[in-house]
């Protein structure tokens, strides 16, 4: 009999159309990524990102970052990489660092904020990773608590923070301690 994680074996079909409805209706989900639970919605749903916004208490001009499975799902809002950027940021990836790329021309400024780059990473957690590859879509994600507060580790955390504005997906956050780390591809930066 084959053995699933703990962080795998939640993601069932009932709960897979449970998901999917509620971000096709612009809802925002809450997941388990690496060092906390994340917050996330269809990044091309304009109303469930003001939402996602609205609910965190944090300012659109700071932009958000997005996650994928693979760098297929984040492609469509970083303009093309060269090959040597691409040899640069690829053995980071899947893991904990966060790229800060140059926009494509249609990435929305709602995803963007005041900048003209998009924040990106391919998941290393199990969960977060199977969900995006599953839903065949990237996923906002930014830490599950109101801005200043501490983000939830838990789903009984996110529960207590969200009530039933948002859904949340159970499963069990990753071992990190800190945040991903931010980088800025063209200057080498650590933004975070």
């Amino acid at each position: 009999m084959p053995r699933f994680s703990a962080s795998t074996a939640v993601l069932n079909a009932a709960l897979l159309h449970r998901i999917r409805a509620h971000l096709r209706h612009g809802g925002v989900i809450a997941y388990p990524t690496e060092s906390c639970y994340g917050l996330g919605c269809d990044p091309r749903n304009h109303r469930a990102v003001m939402k996602l916004l609205r609910l965190k208490g944090r300012p659109q001009h700071k932009g958000l970052i997005l996650i994928g499975s693979d760098f297929s799902l984040l492609r469509p809002y970083a303009a093309p990489l060269t090959e040597a950027q691409w040899q640069k940021i690829s053995p980071a990836w899947p893991g904990p660092v966060t790229w800060l790329l140059p926009a494509s021309r249609a990435t929305p400024a709602w995803l963007r904020g005041g900048h003209q780059s998009i924040a990106v990473r391919v998941s290393a957690h199990p969960l977060a990773a199977r969900l995006c590859r599953v839903l065949g879509m990237a996923l906002v994600s930014t830490s599950a608590n109101r801005s200043g507060l501490k983000p939830a580790r838990s789903l009984a955390a996110c529960i207590r923070a969200f009530g039933s504005e948002v859904l949340v997906v159970p499963g069990l956050v990753g071992k990190r301690k800190r945040p991903s780390t931010i980088v800025e591809l063209k200057t080498g930066a650590v933004i975070r």
